[in-house]
């Protein structure tokens, strides 16, 4: 400050017209304000505009829970904020103004739902105040007399108080056809006390009314494992009877199958780490938010052909592995689908089968309109994954070599949720994860390199020969397969998309046919 200041008296003196009386006035402002040890210092503003655009940074204002006002810096000054009120006293003013309002919106033959409103809205501040109260015991004198009206709680007290206020609010948000803050205050509740039998009994009806039916039928069952005689869970039980019995069929079904692919993931981790073939995941979602828009649509370019077939396995038949694949053909932004591909099958049988030789004067495809996709006119590549060192950064739009049996589970497991397989709310659970994921990859790449924009280079490629089988690729040290799919990319040889693909990504090599 004392070297801005400086400045701006040398800028005053030199002035046409000199300094005037604002020029004076602030410049015994600012000289007061350094005598009082005011202003940023060396390096101070630096250091708070670098914490302040930190992705993680939260303002201590806006922090919901005492970690991130840790993370904060301002816990001992939040701290010291001293209360007209102790928070004990308002927590307990809070609650009663919402029993009050509750019961005069049940009193109210206008039906007039304001009254619910504010009784949510006193509820959720008495929670606030809650939060603020420090569990104590009352001081008392030598004769055990507690020395001040203050009330105290302990810290199962003020628990079990906690989920009251929870649950208060769910029946609030009941009374307003609110079932999902229903759901979601309910839960709350059970976090503070999963003894709390009103809590269970609206998180049931909240799932009940959501169509949740088998999130319905675990509230209920463990509702009753606290209280078997309880009538309101017991009541609910019988009236959703054909609804429970169904969803437990569903469940066990969908456990079933989950047992199925699990065995079947862990069989094909098994064969590939003893056949040397390399797995890799590919990016599922390619935002962080609903709000972020994917402007450049690299992801979509790259990978959208995969989407459609995620969560497509190899499987054994007649003794032989059958691998999906994928056939890209980036000249014509076109892709074909192979489900079985046996692995002693040569590339020239699948080619000539999608693409036969001309016989009249067109050939098969409608969007082929120059007629250069023939299958002795196609030169075939795989993509060459994975080059990065072991502790190297990957960018987030890159495949990612699955190292562990169990990271290739939790990546099959994910494509298919965001499919929709196993329900919405799977759904959106994985993508949260994915999104996760993708956050962590892009925050470590900005770190190092400034900007998602500072891509590596394009990855190289290798030529495999028409005549080759599937497992001397799949073999090839060289080959990581994406999202359990083997993925080729096709070029008319003559095609100027074949030349600009080759002069952007290297070609390491061919892969002549075994003799």
């Amino acid at each position: 400050m004392n070297e801005t200041k400086k400045k701006w008296d040398a800028e005053a003196l030199d002035s046409e017209d000199g300094p005037d009386e604002t020029d004076a006035l602030l410049s015994k402002a600012i000289e007061a304000a350094i005598a009082q040890g005011k202003g940023w210092k060396d390096g101070e503003r630096e250091a708070y505009m670098a914490k302040y655009f930190d992705d993680d940074y939260l303002d201590p204002l806006f922090a919901t829970t005492q970690e991130e006002l840790e993370k904060s810096g301002m816990t001992e000054a939040f701290s010291s904020i001293v209360y007209d009120e102790p928070p004990s006293q308002l927590m307990i003013a809070f609650k009663k103004k919402g029993n009050t309002a509750f019961m005069n919106g049940k009193k109210n033959r206008a039906k007039n739902v304001q009254y619910y409103r504010d009784a949510i809205n006193h509820y959720y501040e008495a929670f606030m105040w809650a939060e603020r109260v420090e569990p104590g015991v009352a001081p008392t004198d030598e004769h055990g007399i507690t020395l001040d009206d203050t009330v105290y709680y302990t810290e199962s007290e003020l628990d079990e108080y906690k989920s009251t206020l929870c649950a208060n609010a769910a029946m609030a948000h009941i009374q307003l056809r609110n079932w999902g803050h229903c759901k979601d205050d309910s839960n709350k509740a059970l976090i503070f006390n999963d003894k709390n039998l009103k809590a269970w009994f609206r998180l049931a009806k909240g799932h009940q009314m959501l169509h949740n039916w088998e999130e319905a039928v675990d509230a209920i069952d463990s509702g009753l494992a606290c209280d078997g005689e309880n009538k309101d869970l017991i009541e609910l039980q019988n009236l959703l009877e054909k609804r429970i019995r169904r969803s437990r069929l569903d469940r066990q079904k969908r456990e079933r199958a989950r047992a199925e692919r699990v065995s079947k993931v862990k069989e094909i981790w098994k064969y590939c780490r003893e056949n040397g073939v390399q797995l890799g995941r590919i990016p599922l979602v390619s935002t962080v938010t609903d709000d972020e828009e994917n402007d450049d649509g690299d992801d979509e370019a790259r990978w959208h052909h995969h989407h459609p077939h995620t969560g497509c396995l190899p499987h054994t038949s007649s003794g032989e592995k059958k691998w999906p694949c994928m056939f890209v053909y980036p000249s014509h932004n076109q892709s074909d689908f192979i489900e079985h591909f046996g692995e002693s099958d040569m590339l020239a049988l699948q080619m000539a089968e999608i693409f036969p030789e001309i016989e009249q004067d067109e050939t098969t495809m409608p969007w082929d309109y120059n007629n250069e996709f023939v299958c002795s006119k196609l030169a075939i590549y795989f993509e060459v994954h994975c080059t990065e060192a072991d502790d190297e950064l990957i960018h987030p739009e890159c495949v990612e070599l699955l190292k562990q049996q169990g990271d290739a589970m939790r990546f099959y497991e994910s494509s298919r949720a965001l499919k929709g397989d196993e329900g919405a709310d799977m759904a959106n659970l994985a993508r949260l994860v994915e999104r996760k994921h993708l956050y962590k990859q892009r925050k470590a790449w900005k770190k190092k390199h400034g900007s998602l924009w500072a891509k590596p280079n394009a990855c190289p490629v290798v030529r495999v020969h028409p005549g080759g089988t599937l497992r001397q690729v799949l073999t090839d040290k060289r080959m990581v397969v994406p999202n359990f799919m083997v993925t080729f990319v096709l070029f008319p040889e003559e095609h100027p998309a074949h030349k600009e693909y080759l002069k952007e990504h290297k070609c390491l090599g061919i892969i002549e046919p075994e003799q």
